[in-house]
C-alpha cells in the first residue's frame, strides 16, 4: 500500500461527520472534510511519520503529489507539514512542486502556509529562484502566486529584501482583489515590526487600497 492510501486510511479512522460540515463551511464549501481538527490531525500526522519512518527517507514528491489530489483537505495540510520537515533540505527544482501545489486547491488555509514557510523557505537559501519565479509570480494571471510574492519574506524580518518586497507591492497595489489587497496589508504589518519607519514612508507615498493601508499600519 502506497504511503498515500496508509495515511487516507489513517484519517478516515478517525473522521468526526460532525465537525466536517462546519469545516468545510468554514472554508466556503470549497473543499470537504474528514472532520479532524487540528490538534488531533497534527497528533495523527506525528504518529504516521513515526510509524513509517518516512522522514528518515528522502524527500518524496510523488507522496506529496498523490496527497494534493485528494479531495479531503486534512490531507493537503499533511502534504505541508511533511514538506515543512524537509524545509532545509528542498532543492532548487521542488519550486516546481511548489508551484504545483499553490496553483491546485488554491486557498488561503494551504496558500499562505507554503509561502511564508516553504517557498519562504527555498528562496533563502536558493537565492536565484526570487529572480527566476517570485519575481514573475508577482505579475502572474494566477492571483495566488501574486499573494505567494508578496508573502514569501513574512518570516525574514530583517533579512527582508526590502527592495523585493515594495517592488512587488507596487505591482499589485491596484488589485480589487481582496486576498491582495489584504497580503499587502500583512506584508506591510509584519515587516513594520521591524523596520517601522520604512513602512510608514512606503504607505505615506504610495496610493494603497485601504484594507491594505489599514492592516499595514496596525503597529505604526
Amino acid at each position: 500500500m502506497e504511503k498515500s492510501q496508509i495515511l487516507y486510511a489513517f484519517y478516515k479512522e478517525h473522521a468526526n461527520p460532525e465537525n466536517a460540515e462546519p469545516m468545510s463551511k468554514y472554508m466556503k464549501n470549497h473543499f470537504i472534510f474528514f472532520g479532524i481538527r487540528a490538534p488531533e490531525r497534527k497528533a495523527l500526522t506525528r504518529q504516521f511519520f513515526n510509524e513509517t519512518g518516512i522522514l528518515k527517507q528522502s524527500f518524496d514528491r510523488d507522496f506529496v503529489k498523490e496527497l494534493w489530489y485528494y479531495p479531503e483537505r486534512e490531507l493537503q495540510y499533511a502534504a505541508i507539514d511533511y514538506g515543512m520537515k524537509f524545509v532545509k533540505k528542498l532543492e532548487p527544482q521542488d519550486i516546481e512542486l511548489l508551484q504545483f501545489m499553490i496553483i491546485n486547491k488554491s486557498w488561503w488555509d494551504t496558500v499562505d502556509l507554503i509561502a511564508s514557510y516553504l517557498v519562504g523557505g527555498i528562496a533563502a537559501k536558493y537565492e536565484f529562484l526570487k529572480d527566476e519565479y517570485l519575481d514573475k509570480w508577482a505579475t502572474d494571471e494566477n492571483m495566488w502566486l501574486r499573494r505567494t510574492a508578496i508573502l514569501f519574506q513574512l518570516k525574514y524580518k530583517d533579512k527582508t529584501d526590502e527592495n523585493r518586497l515594495y517592488t512587488n507591492i507596487e505591482k499589485n497595489a491596484d488589485s480589487k482583489e481582496f486576498f491582495i489587497q489584504k497580503a499587502i496589508g500583512w506584508a506591510l504589518r509584519e515587516y513594520s515590526k521591524t523596520n517601522p519607519d520604512s513602512v510608514r514612508r512606503f504607505i505615506e507615498t504610495h496610493q494603497l487600497a485601504k484594507l491594505s493601508v489599514k492592516e499595514g499600519s496596525k503597529y505604526i
